[in-house]
């Protein structure tokens, strides 16, 4: 594998197609897979991931993907997130009672506590709060969410973004090697294929 190989987990959920379609147009190299040997020896890592969080780790636990998605997340390799990608890195989640995350970062799940219309849908203004390189020029640009629930680390100074629905909500984490974003960046247009490209390019 070279340095522009990124990694797209597949385990049965997830917007496999236009994230695949992304990374190549903005110069990496995809390869989706759910082979444990691929994913544990990529060069970089994303885990998509569109529907419930139950399901999601119902189906990375029959993959037998959960232990090899951690040992990554400690290898210092660039592994990214997207959506649901981004819920399964915290402990639980409030859709899911009783079911474990993959417990990279400590924290939970939470349904958006807002008046406003759930699931939060469409275009929305990010607010930087913590550097990140793959953010470098994102502050005020608008990307594309579709989620009922948000992240609420336990360290508040994970969340590089954030935007407001009602209420503040976690839009983009990282610590080291490891990021995610709430939103889609493989929908966000130009905005999200630039932090996309930074991903190929760490």
């Amino acid at each position: 594998m070279d340095k522009r190989d990124v990694v797209i987990v597949d385990y049965g959920m997830g917007n496999l197609h236009s994230v695949n379609k992304a990374v190549a147009l903005v110069g990496g190299n995809p390869v989706i897979t759910g082979e444990k040997a691929v994913i544990a020896a990529a060069e970089k890592l994303i885990l998509p991931g569109v529907g419930a969080f139950g399901d999601c780790m119902a189906n990375l636990e029959k993959a037998g993907l959960v232990s090899v998605l951690k040992e990554y997340a400690v290898s210092g390799r660039p592994f990214l997130g997207i959506c649901l990608g981004m819920q399964v890195l915290f402990d639980e989640s409030e859709e899911a009672p009783g079911v474990k995350g993959l417990g990279i970062f400590p924290g939970k799940v939470v349904r958006i506590p807002t008046a406003l219309k759930i699931p939060h849908m469409g275009w929305n203004r990010l607010k930087l709060k913590t550097p990140s390189p793959l953010l470098e020029g994102s502050e005020g640009q608008y990307v594309y969410f579709v989620h009922s629930y948000c992240c609420q680390p336990d360290d508040a100074g994970l969340i590089t973004a954030v935007c407001d629905y009602g209420t503040e909500v976690t839009a983009s984490i990282g610590k080291g090697n490891v990021s995610g974003f709430q939103y889609h960046p493989e929908k966000s247009s130009a905005v999200g294929l630039a932090m996309l490209k930074r991903f190929v390019e760490l």
